[in-house]
């Protein structure tokens, strides 16, 4: 059977048994049918412990981050505890285009999974409204006179599907021709700052504060000088409202935010978590790609952002993918997994090693990499939720309370106080492994105009290729000695970050040859072909 056939299969819960399992009302509900819906509490002090599950560095064998995340949530619901997951929204970019959906796999699943993939609660488009009304108001600003005096516009629009077609385009406004580009809506400032808000109050400053353009003499114009945050507010105003779904095993799971790990932040939103975190006794977290990118983001940015502090990450790995990273040397791909325990480690956080098992992998390999885990010190476990379910993980589950209750030491890699160029250097050392950094004349630029700023104390958030711990996807395994090039510099003024952009990275992804788009359809009104 397909994801989609085991999802449809399975009989779900209503949403409001699901949302009584944390304490929630029909008063604290928006209803989207029967199986999904906004919940309008707001969160009180967190009672439960955060549990961070991320991964060794993608491959096209798969990780299967998510179907264990589920599985947990699932195992630790079996085993007796309170439990919820706080997961991202998938983005239609890669559902259309060549990852696909993401909502777990096999019997381990959230859903509405079909629904969740498409349109879900609509989250997505009010956000993709939110930036293109920005840059409707900023072009329309200078048609109208231009009083701000506006020369120089740095915001972009955006779109929830891959087109190449917009990476490059022009806009005419009086006579004069502007260059800009699109994103996709995951790379958008707006969900950046959507993410991190801890409230609508922080929601309303950070979109106020935006930078979206200069004038002649450099000096920032913002949402605020365009009297635009109101009508910004307005049409977010359900959409900030964490989404509550379940998995196929009635376990309760907030999907909410979706920015990509190797563009923004990579993290579901700050008040679906800290809500779950309130409700229930574990929150099971994700963060996009190899531990490199969305968990890096999600201990140095989120964590001292919104004052969460991680109980247990969970590092995930296949068989296959880490033979991918050895060319086909099981051992020699353990390189890859050392090299995110080694940058995970830094934090003092409990770390547990899971292995995501496949039906065709070898007791032999299994043994091998469970021996390779313990001699690096590190406690070693196995899920088969993709095909077993709650009962898959059940194993992990204990391991991860017995962590949990263990006192960590948490501690981001680097204090926000430091400059920006010494902040980036604490990650290219400790986490790209770089020997050398090399800035461009632009790049240069930015961050010489950007340490005499107020942004100076902002955290770095990097883009890169999610394949190798390096700038350069080519470097598989664990590559050392890396020069890393920092060919563009950002800022992120509302969700207040700074992007460092190593080498060619893009913010609006392209389609592939065959995109996933072939394969969907609707026959007799039930959506086919998702997987």
């Amino acid at each position: 059977m397909t994801d989609l056939e085991i999802a449809k299969a399975v009989k779900t819960k209503s949403i409001l048994e699901i949302a009584k399992k944390l304490g929630l009302d029909e008063q604290d509900l928006i209803y989207y049918g029967k199986d999904k819906a906004k919940v309008t509490k707001e969160a009180s002090d967190a009672k439960g412990k955060l549990i961070l599950v991320t991964a060794i560095s993608p491959t096209p064998m798969g990780e299967g981050k998510t179907t264990v995340s589920i599985g947990l949530a699932d195992a630790l619901q079996e085993l007796g505890e309170s439990v919820s997951l706080s997961l991202r929204e998938p983005s239609l970019g890669p559902v259309f285009g060549m990852k696909g959906g993401a909502t777990g796999g096999g019997y381990s699943q959230v859903v509405p999974m079909d629904e969740i993939n498409l349109h879900f609660t609509g989250d997505f488009h009010a956000i993709t409204s939110c930036n293109n009304l920005i840059s409707a108001a900023i072009y329309n600003h200078i048609y109208q006179g231009n009083e701000l005096d506006i020369c120089e516009v740095i915001h972009q629009g955006c779109l929830d599907v891959n087109d190449r077609s917009l990476r490059d385009i022009t806009v005419s406004v009086r006579d004069k021709t502007w260059k800009t580009s699109f994103q996709i809506t995951s790379a958008s400032s707006i969900m950046a700052l959507f993410c991190l808000a801890t409230n609508r109050i922080d929601l309303r400053k950070r979109l106020s504060q935006m930078v979206v353009a200069y004038n002649q003499k450099h000096e920032p114009i913002t949402v605020h000088d365009l009297k635009l945050e109101g009508a910004l507010m307005a049409l977010l105003k359900d959409a900030f409202y964490p989404n509550l779904v379940q998995t196929l095993e009635g376990t309760p799971a907030f999907i909410h935010g979706g920015p990509f790990a190797n563009i923004a932040h990579g993290c579901s939103s700050v008040v679906a978590t800290k809500l779950s975190l309130a409700l229930s006794n574990y929150t099971i977290t994700e963060a996009g790609f190899g531990s490199d990118l969305g968990a890096e983001k999600f201990l140095n940015i989120v964590c001292p952002s919104a004052g969460l502090t991680p109980n247990v990450i969970v590092l995930v790995a296949t068989i296959k993918a880490l033979k991918y990273h050895g060319n086909g040397s099981l051992e020699q791909g353990f390189t890859n997994l050392k090299a995110h325990l080694d940058h995970l480690s830094q934090y003092h956080v409990p770390l547990i090693v899971c292995l995501n098992q496949y039906s065709e992998d070898k007791e032999a390999d299994i043994l091998q990499l469970k021996s390779l885990v313990e001699e690096e010190g590190y406690s070693f476990s196995i899920s088969t939720a993709y095909k077993h379910g709650g009962k898959g993980a059940c194993d992990l589950g204990r391991l991860v309370l017995q962590k949990a209750a263990l006192e960590n030491q948490f501690q981001p890699l680097y204090h926000w106080n430091l400059s920006l160029t010494q902040k980036f250097e604490i990650l290219a050392k400790q986490v790209y492994h770089a020997s050398q950094i090399t800035y461009s004349p632009d790049a240069k630029k930015t961050l010489d105009l950007l340490e005499k700023s107020k942004y100076q104390k902002a955290p770095i958030c990097v883009s890169k290729t999610q394949y190798s711990i390096s700038d350069d996807a080519k470097k598989l395994g664990y590559p050392k000695d890396n020069h890393i090039y920092v060919k563009k510099i950002k800022l992120e003024s509302g969700a207040f970050f700074v992007t460092f952009m190593l080498g060619d990275i893009y913010a609006m992804p392209g389609l592939p040859k065959h995109p996933n788009y072939e394969k969907i359809d609707l026959i007799d009104n039930e959506i086919v072909g998702l997987f």
